[in-house]
């Protein structure tokens, strides 16, 4: 399975996508299966697994929870260089462009190839945003590193444009697990207007309307995970996912 390949063919056919994040400080193993059963059969198209700081030693167990109960592809959205797992489809290959802290620029990534070559897992090249949410976040602080003001959607657009011709092939908006607000439409427009490689965004997506503007904004992949943390619980994957679908992707 080459998993980019699938999420770029539905994003050159104009088809939004839908992912959910599961932090596996958060979830049981258990747990975790049926949230990605109930997933699957509200039609998400990816699980993202992964957080900022893991305290537990469970992603792998999660993983394999999750792959055991579903057929979505699974996708590790690395905290650190320490979260990686041969059970995943693959790994957001994540450079923090919009930080100026090297290591998360290209420091890590040179550390965990070797890793991820002899694993065989798919690395997907991503170029990273971190947009100010109206609060610090967990990716902000662990990063050490200042998020882009949300009010600046030309320097937004600045590092996409960049991330484009150095040839990354997806960008990630991201306004941070527990933001306050999400991503501005302003900046994804503004990212969007300058290319043409999948957008994905996350943070502070807490309703059905949100997802909807950030799809119609120009977002590619919409993602949602603290809203299930810490609002409408893991039981609701289903029930919130059916709504998005529906309101968003007319599904």
């Amino acid at each position: 399975m080459n998993v980019y390949n699938g999420i770029l063919a539905r994003h050159q056919r104009g088809e939004k996508q839908l992912a959910v994040l599961l932090d596996p400080d958060k979830i049981s193993t258990a747990d975790a299966g049926d949230f990605a059963l109930s997933a699957e059969s509200a039609g998400v198209d990816i699980i993202l697994i992964g957080g900022s700081l893991l305290t537990s030693d469970k992603l792998t167990e999660v993983i394999s929870s999750v792959k055991e109960k579903s057929n979505v592809p699974v996708i590790i959205f690395p905290g650190s260089i320490m979260q990686v797992s041969s059970k995943a489809d693959a790994i957001l290959f994540l450079s923090l462009i919009s930080g100026r802290n090297a290591e998360y620029l290209i420091g890590n990534h040179v550390i965990v190839s070797p890793i991820l070559r002899e694993l065989n897992l798919e690395p997907i090249s991503t170029g990273y945003i971190l947009i100010d949410s109206g609060v610090p976040t967990s990716a902000s602080f662990m990063s050490n590193s200042f998020p882009i003001p949300r009010n600046k959607p030309d320097i937004a657009a600045a590092h996409a444009l960049a991330a484009d011709y150095l040839g990354m092939k997806q960008l990630y908006l991201e306004g941070g697990s527990g933001a306050q607000d999400p991503v501005p439409n302003e900046v994804i427009i503004a990212a969007r207007s300058v290319t043409e490689m999948p957008i994905w965004v996350g943070g502070g997506i807490r309703t059905a309307e949100i997802a909807k503007q950030k799809a119609e904004s120009g977002a590619s992949v919409i993602v949602v995970g603290t809203h299930f943390e810490k609002e409408a619980g893991f039981s609701q994957v289903e029930s919130f996912a059916n709504e998005i679908k529906k309101k968003t992707y007319g599904k």
